[in-house]
């Protein structure tokens, strides 16, 4: 059986959800995937980047990461997403980019795909668990195969617990509070394994 193809999304405006996708793509690769780290479009006025520091460092920082496309979709077994919470919800970057797959989607290319998504906040309530439903909510009208950490490693505890998906607060220094650089890569491993469980059912 060939090897999981595997595509990591995100978005980030201060470089936290890149650094979560740059470790799960490390653990991505040592059980085996092909993996692709990807990020969204950015729809934020140059204007409003350039009046922001840290966030025009990032775009600089990362203007060589390649832009999620529908092709990445339609080659990955499965999707990592990792993306900020937005007032308890996903940016609208990374909203519109799903919004536009509904070719994809039509043509049920986004069907049995394994998906699996982290995310961080300012604080612990500030709608951590809510941003990975209202994604998730998306990937059931994919029919998509949600695979999510739950409670299957101990390292899950001391990144805060989190069911859903691995989600990290980050301090006012932009800095993470919490250590999740374990969670982060036992849930990429785990999305890896899922994926090769239904690629080998599906042969």
């Amino acid at each position: 059986m060939e090897n999981v193809k595997l595509a990591i999304v995100y978005y980030s405006m201060g470089g936290t959800n890149y650094q979560m996708a740059k470790w799960a793509a490390e653990a991505a690769k040592e059980a085996g995937a092909e993996v692709r780290v990807l990020q969204v479009q950015e729809l934020a006025p140059q204007s409003v980047i350039d009046a922001n520091p840290t966030w025009k460092a990032q775009v600089e920082a990362t203007k060589d990461v390649p832009v999620a496309a529908s092709d990445d979709l339609e080659w990955a077994d499965a999707i990592i997403f990792s993306v900020p919470t937005r007032f308890g919800n996903m940016p609208s970057q990374m909203k519109q980019f799903l919004d536009i797959q509904g070719g994809l989607w039509a043509n049920g290319k986004t069907v049995n795909k394994v998906v699996s998504a982290m995310t961080s906040a300012q604080n612990p309530h500030g709608g951590q668990e809510a941003t990975l439903l209202s994604l998730y909510t998306s990937m059931m009208h994919w029919g998509a195969i949600i695979a999510t950490p739950g409670y299957t490693d101990p390292v899950l505890f001391a990144a805060g617990g989190n069911p859903y998906g691995t989600s990290v607060t980050v301090g006012q220094d932009g800095k993470m509070i919490e250590d999740v650089e374990a969670a982060v890569k036992h849930q990429a491993k785990r999305t890896v394994s899922v994926a090769e469980w239904v690629k080998k059912g599906n042969q």
